[in-house]
């Protein structure tokens, strides 16, 4: 295991931590937030503004990249980098939350008992052994096999930075037992994961300076979560993902977070997946996490929502509605962003209801400013000493109680 984070600064009064994370395509400052590129693409934007809206680091996922265009093709072109343009750095996840989303749909669907969102997905769809998982391609229905070794070379083709152990994603309602059985065959293949990737041949890759980090599971137990944090953290990975379901709501997932974190080596970067809320991102920061990535500044965007300094509204608005039809002004009067720099709500408003392209690229170039700026923020107020006035402001109420110290 090679020391790839370094602690510059420690909050008093939470597990909050500022640091730096080392890579071959440059530093990370944080704590992060990774803007997603699920296909070598962060949706509507080119790298350029990406970079420019303050990103450090970005996420590509390795499933959709590797049934389309291929990681083979993908590896010829210079890896991710290469590829995509970004010279940055970048993280992979291993692929095997999508591969069983295609079953369960998202914490919503499973909840609410409705299917997957994508019409093709269908139970038997994926099937997992001990040795594999087996699983159909949502574009042709072609059959697939990765295996925790076949995870691994498909993200060494793809080169990026940090590439992250396959793992199997039980379902919310799982039951303890099937929890502890997933958990446990998770923990072989991280075995098996961290084997393949130290037997690597490096002049074959298109970056040979990759880092791999372990996932932590146990659903939301809290003494199959110490077991698993235990176990992952001490195998000597690189860095530490929190991953695996992290329950049904906001509440049950910092107490996930808490349940877990404690138990993590002190001096490896951890990763909360599929995190990007403001709020999440205060309580995960405030609870010891270090990197966050998801899709939705994008998916707003997409869907012509965006991200305000507006407590009440849950830092979100949606311009397509009527009030804004006439507004002069920026989505967010304390944001520097172009998109608010240069339009008002009411350019904002028309575009989306004359379902103009720019409508959505502005909104999502503004979404993913805003939360870059928000991680600065935070970054800066560990640096000086005043997160708890942060997180305050942000959250309107005081660092809680129930969020203790590192030491």
């Amino acid at each position: 295991m090679t020391a790839i984070f370094l602690i510059t600064a420690r909050d008093e009064r939470s597990r909050a931590r500022a640091g730096v994370v080392q890579t071959a395509h440059g530093a990370v400052r944080t704590p992060v937030f990774m803007p997603v590129g699920t296909r070598a693409t962060v949706k509507s934007l080119t790298p350029d503004e990406v970079r420019d809206a303050g990103a450090e680091i970005i996420l590509g996922n390795t499933y959709h990249l590797y049934l389309q265009p291929g990681h083979e093709l993908i590896a010829r072109h210079g890896g991710l980098h290469g590829f995509m343009r970004w010279d940055g750095p970048i993280l992979t996840d291993s692929g095997g939350f999508q591969v069983f989303s295609l079953v369960y749909g998202g914490i919503a669907d499973e909840i609410k008992g409705r299917r997957p969102a994508h019409p093709t997905a269908q139970r038997d769809m994926v099937k997992v052994t001990e040795d594999a998982v087996i699983f159909r391609s949502y574009l042709d229905g072609s059959r697939h096999v990765f295996t925790p070794e076949r995870s691994i070379e498909v993200q060494h083709g793809l080169g990026a930075d940090i590439i992250v152990n396959f793992d199997e994603l039980p379902p919310f309602r799982a039951g303890y037992e099937y929890t502890h059985a997933s958990m446990l065959r998770t923990h072989r293949w991280a075995e098996r994961c961290l084997a393949a990737h130290r037997g690597r041949t490096p002049a074959h890759l298109p970056n040979p300076a990759q880092y791999l980090f372990g996932i932590v599971h146990g659903g939301v137990f809290p003494d199959l979560r110490r077991s698993s944090a235990e176990f992952i953290g001490n195998l000597g990975f690189d860095g530490l993902c929190i991953g695996g379901s992290l329950g049904g709501d906001k509440t049950q997932m910092y107490e996930v977070v808490d349940m877990t974190v404690p138990y993590l080596p002190d001096g490896l970067a951890r990763h909360l997946l599929g995190v990007g809320d403001v709020d999440d991102l205060l309580e995960g920061v405030a609870r010891g996490i270090d990197m966050f990535d998801c899709v939705s500044p994008t998916r707003l965007g997409r869907h012509g929502t965006a991200h305000v300094r507006d407590r009440d509204r849950r830092w979100k608005l949606h311009v397509g509605n009527a009030a804004l039809r006439d507004d002069p002004g920026p989505l967010d009067a304390s944001c520097t962003c172009y998109t608010c720099r240069n339009f008002s709500r009411a350019y904002l408003h028309y575009l989306l209801r004359a379902k103009e392209l720019l409508g959505i690229r502005l909104l999502s170039l503004h979404n993913i400013t805003f939360l870059l700026n928000l991680m600065a923020d935070v970054r800066a107020a560990l640096a000086e000493g005043r997160f708890a006035e942060v997180y305050e402001e942000w959250l309107g109420k005081p660092l809680g109680k129930d969020v203790t110290p590192e030491h």
